[in-house]
């Protein structure tokens, strides 16, 4: 999904509508996790919405990625079926299903052939 956000038509958030705390992460990490204030929580006022991010050690990638996950859960929010983003979701999981049909036939037919295979032997 990332490669195609560019050419998303996401609704736009105003930095007067975000609140931003810096807490300590979770997680795996120790001294490095515990000591550190790097992870971003952000929280869309109007909504209510809040993003919690941690991916990175660095306060301005967790800032970045933060807005960019609120900015898609707030046009998720607002526009529901009619998002890009949950348009990306159904498209992704109906590839995921036809892969799965196609995995399943394909077994079925390799089952045929050893079937085959065994009844010429005989």
């Amino acid at each position: 999904a990332a490669r195609k956000r560019n050419s998303w038509n996401l609704l736009e958030l105003s930095e007067a509508e975000l609140e931003e705390q810096f807490v300590r992460g979770d997680g795996p990490g120790g001294q490095a996790t515990n000591k550190t204030n790097n992870c971003v929580v952000l929280k869309h006022i109007p909504s209510g919405i809040v993003v919690k991010c941690h991916q990175t050690r660095s306060v301005e990638k967790n800032r970045k990625i933060a807005r960019e996950i609120l900015q898609e859960k707030v046009d998720l929010f607002y526009k529901g079926e009619d998002s890009d983003v949950f348009k990306e979701k159904k498209a992704s999981e109906k590839q995921k299903q036809e892969k799965k049909r196609r995995a399943k036939e394909n077994l079925e037919r390799k089952k045929l052939f050893k079937e085959m295979q065994q009844l010429d032997k005989e």
